[in-house]
């Protein structure tokens, strides 16, 4: 089942401008539902505000302390047949009623499938607590915690079925990781040595156990600075008194430490906010609530990589190993102190825990958070419900940050390009390949920098023979890895990208494509001579393109040659049980039966089409399990009749597959490749076995693996160029398919191969 117009899930909420951290969280949810699946998926709110002021972005309002706003509103709700779910972010203290009963009015009358998600879960609860709670959770199929021990409490404190429960992190929001000392200069602290806490103040944050550490910290480190990020919480200034706030100023003139805290005493924006937080040298969780299930406040604090001293409470002791900082008892100020100087006291540890908080937390992030909340959606709502994802917006920032004026770097940690890594031949020609469909796609002018840094990189690389050079260092000298490593495959990458600057000569400058004709031209004489299956394959791809261009019957002698070695090996290893080219299967597969594709379209020949489509259908068969798109494995590759390994994927393999499918629907147009292109590009949006994305959605690039347990975070060029591959051409397939055609690769077939597959394979039979 499909959605074909936009659904709505309702949020029964707080939301801003309440001050409160249900309601950020609410209007964080929802930003991140409608950056993902806002045109098939859209959110309502209904707000929990006893506020006479409508707030034009909400749809519904309860007052919490009016008992007959509950079943009211439920009744307008179920009046809108598009609302599919109502989604309650339940606190006790939000709704009116002994425990907030209230609810229970709306929950008699709305004919809609709940979704509860608990932002406190409290312990050892007495009777008439568990009662009330397991009477409120029995109107919901679902219950979402955001810590396991949150549904360790459900299930044997209140015997709440387990299999209704889920864990679903609190959400945190992407940021570029950077370290302390550069992110200090945007407030001019650069000079300071930054601590901090933030959230709205109450009581309950325990502010003043930090305060009170801070003159020991200071004896150690006395250019400290801590922020105190945040206004006081409404709920606690009576009568236009801000008593605890006034409590912690006059604790800091008591210690005289005015030069040394700064309360920053407003509601901080959320851009404002993170670059706080990336400032921080080491962050202070003081809260002495033991039992506090959640705080959105730590948690960003480990997502914006600080190093954390926090006080031992129920969210902090599953969450925070010693990889990301150090626990202290509760409202232990000199335990505070103690384990704040030990941090101070070592550069690299404090280093190596904002790494680990950031690598923890990327699996937290809203957009990864989403996948999950949508897909305990479904299960509410139609286990079979297909909700389609937007595509996120082609984003170059990370590729031209990765880009000097010698090319593309090689390697980056996290997103930082690491210029000792150097350059690669095979990372150039993928980029320029990729700014050439980009180009193509969007005219954008700035593209044409960039073209002609990679092609004149290939040109740099390219020696007297024609052939070409893969590794250059970061000095631009010849690394010695050219002397021992096979280059073929480089090689023949290069011929594929100075074949698709030529095929694409109606669109760009014409001395660009001169240079590529060239050292294409330069080359021709090695490349007849290729062994390497990959590399024949994507010579045969560079030519066929080249050919689309210029025509030569040269480039047809060539790949009907090239193409007789693919044949030969598949003659020698293709069984019934393993159509294929060799007996394994390892990177880059597809661009083989893409290749016999080519070659068929250039020379017309049947065998070469049958090779084609068997083993293209063979290695679909692989990668497409039980409907689930799947990469295979480098850890040991997939050997002929020998159980494949699991996990560890990378994006080349998902962008290669996607170009292979692409051909194939255009050659054959059968609906059943555009559904695989469509699958396999999800694998980046999430649809993957550890449900999280594999972009960044900040810098545009590209994780560069997926395990078994984790992401590789780094974005190394090789992923990024492949994932912006793949965007280009999904763009160009979401054009496609709404009549705005953008030729990017068209193949061009002659008119006695317009066959359909089905059709080609019935006529094989027959």
């Amino acid at each position: 089942m499909k959605i074909n117009t936009p659904s709505k899930i309702l949020f029964l909420s707080t939301f801003p401008p309440t001050q409160c951290g249900i309601a950020t969280y609410t209007k964080d949810t929802i930003t991140a539902i409608t950056d993902l699946f806002g045109k098939t998926l859209s959110c309502e709110i209904c707000d929990i505000s006893d506020k006479t002021t409508v707030n034009k972005n909400v749809q519904y309002s309860i007052h919490p302390k009016i008992k007959a706003d509950y079943s009211r509103v439920a009744g307008e709700i179920n009046c809108d047949n598009s609302i599919k779910l109502v989604h309650i972010q339940h606190e006790f203290g939000l709704f009116g009623g002994t425990f907030g009963n209230y609810l229970l009015d709306f929950l008699d009358v709305l004919k809609r499938p709940v979704t509860f998600t608990f932002h406190s879960v409290i312990p050892n609860p007495d009777k008439n607590l568990m009662a009330f709670v397991k009477l409120l959770i029995s109107y919901s199929n679902s219950v979402i915690v955001m810590t396991q021990q949150s549904k360790k409490i459900l299930i044997h404190d209140y015997s709440i079925d387990k299999n209704i429960i889920e864990c679903v992190p609190h959400g945190t929001h992407s940021v570029n990781y950077e370290k302390a000392s550069f992110a200090k200069r945007k407030f001019n602290l650069e000079h300071r040595t930054v601590l901090s806490t933030f959230g709205l103040l109450s009581s309950g944050k325990s502010i003043e156990t930090a305060i009170k550490a801070l003159p020991e910290i200071i004896k150690h480190t006395p250019n400290v600075l801590y922020l105190i990020l945040g206004k006081t919480h409404p709920n606690t200034i009576t009568n236009n008194k801000d008593e605890y706030r006034d409590y912690l100023d006059s604790l800091v003139k008591e210690l005289k430490l005015e030069n040394h805290v700064n309360f920053i005493n407003r509601y901080l924006e959320i851009d404002e906010l993170l670059n706080y937080l990336k400032a921080t040298d080491i962050y202070l969780f003081t809260s002495k609530d033991p039992n506090q299930a959640v705080s959105g406040t730590f948690a960003y604090a480990m997502s914006c990589a600080c190093p954390i001293v926090a006080t031992s409470i129920s969210h902090t002791n599953e969450v925070l190993t010693s990889k990301e900082g150090l626990l202290v008892p509760i409202e232990n100020s000199k335990e505070m102190a103690k384990e704040t100087i030990k941090l101070l006291s070592d550069g690299k540890l404090r280093e190596s825990m904002a790494l680990a908080a950031f690598e923890k937390t990327r699996a937290s992030s809203w957009e990864n958070v989403t996948l999950k909340q949508v897909n305990i959606y479904k299960k509410s709502i139609d286990k079979l419900l297909e909700i389609p994802h937007n595509y996120p917006a082609i984003k170059l920032d990370h590729l031209k940050n990765m880009t000097t004026g010698l090319g593309i770097i090689q390697f980056s940690k996290i997103s930082k390009p690491d210029i000792t890594s150097g350059y690669t031949l095979d990372d150039n020609a993928r980029a320029l390949i990729t700014m050439c469909m980009h180009y193509k796609c969007f005219k954008k002018s700035s593209d044409l920098l960039y073209i002609n840094t990679y092609l004149a990189f290939i040109e740099r690389c390219q020696t007297d023979s024609g052939a070409f050079i893969n590794y250059v260092d970061e000095h631009n000298n010849n690394h010695i890895k050219n002397d021992y490593v096979n280059l073929e495959d480089s090689n023949a990458r290069a011929i594929w990208a100075l074949g698709t600057v030529i095929s694409f000569k109606e669109h760009l400058p014409e001395t660009i494509v001169n240079k590529a004709a060239l050292c294409f031209l330069k080359s021709t004489e090695w490349i007849k001579n290729i062994l390497s299956p990959r590399a024949i394959a994507f010579t045969i791809k560079g030519l066929y393109l080249y050919y689309t261009a210029e025509q030569d019957k040269n480039a047809v002698l060539i790949i009907e040659n090239l193409s007789k070695n693919l044949i030969t090996n598949y003659d020698v290893n293709s069984i019934k049980s393993w159509n294929w080219f060799e007996n394994y299967l390892t990177y880059a597969n597809s661009i083989l039966p893409e290749a016999m594709l080519y070659s068929y379209l250039i020379t017309g020949k049947d065998s070469h089409k049958r090779i084609a489509l068997e083993s293209f259908d063979f290695l679909l068969s692989k990668m497409f399990v039980n409907g689930h798109f799947k990469v295979i494995s480098n850890k040991g590759w997939y050997q002929k009749d020998v159980i494949p390994n699991e996990y560890g994927e990378q994006p080349i393999d998902v962008s290669y597959t996607i170009q292979t499918l692409q051909l194939f629907y255009k050659t054959f147009k059968d609906s059943m490749y555009k559904t695989m292109m469509q699958k396999a590009f999800n694998w980046f949006l999430g649809e993957n076995h550890l449900n999280q994305i594999m972009y960044d959605p900040i810098t545009g690039g590209c994780y560069d693996g997926l395990e078994k347990a984790n992401v590789n975070l780094n974005q190394g060029a090789e992923s990024t160029i492949c994932y912006l591959m793949a965007c280009i051409i999904m763009e160009e397939h979401k054009a496609f398919s709404s009549g705005k055609v953008i030729h990017l690769l068209e193949p061009k077939v002659n008119t006695y191969l317009n066959l359909s597959k089905n059709q080609y394979l019935n006529k094989e039979c027959n």
